[in-house]
């Protein structure tokens, strides 16, 4: 019945979906791309209920002054900008070589097939897990010391995986750390890069 529990996400979206009209928009959409002062209060208001924002929406104003003479691009605009391809580029291939990687490990490894519906859900719970602890931790550490934690765990772990790996046909419980090995991996590259 992995099926039904892979199905769960789509009625959480549709949930969402049902809920999403009754919430207002972002306070900074609304003051910084709509250029709406009042409906932006007003959604701080619904949002965080009564209180005193003047500090916050200070700092809005103080970023719309900012980025005022920069123009915002939408996902097309982005992907035809000639000066983003490398970044692009780059994030594509690593997106597709964690796919096709993930595969390869998962034929080296010689798992049964019953077991697969398992490691793909430990795959989805490690995604959630890395989710939840990168937005626990971001605020505290920043950005550029998760990336390169992330980096450097991603790479000692492909260092244990390629040596698990090596060494599954000659100790059987190696498949098994490989699989705890990806589950680690993606934990790691969700929480840095």
């Amino acid at each position: 019945m992995w099926n039904l529990l892979l199905s769960f996400s789509g009625l959480v979206a549709l949930i969402q979906l049902l809920f999403l009209p009754f919430f207002p928009e972002s306070p900074p959409y609304l003051l910084l791309q709509k250029g709406d002062k009042a409906g932006c209060l007003k959604a701080m208001k619904q949002l965080w209920g009564e209180g005193n924002y003047h500090a916050e929406f200070d700092d809005m104003m103080k970023e719309k002054a900012v980025t005022k003479g920069t123009k915002i691009m939408n996902v097309l605009e982005v992907l035809k900008e000639p000066s983003v391809y490398p970044q692009l580029s780059t994030m594509l291939l690593l997106l597709l070589s964690l796919q096709l990687c993930g595969l390869k490990i998962f034929q080296t490894a010689n798992l049964q097939e019953s077991v697969i519906p398992y490691v793909s859900l430990g795959v989805a719970i490690s995604e959630l897990i890395s989710i939840i602890f990168c937005s626990s931790i971001i605020d505290r550490f920043g950005r550029r010391i998760l990336l390169w934690g992330g980096y450097l765990l991603m790479a000692l772990i492909l260092v244990l995986l390629e040596t698990s790996l090596l060494l599954s046909d000659q100790f059987h419980w190696m498949r098994y750390c490989s699989v705890i090995l990806i589950f680690l991996f993606i934990i790691a590259y969700g929480i840095g890069p």
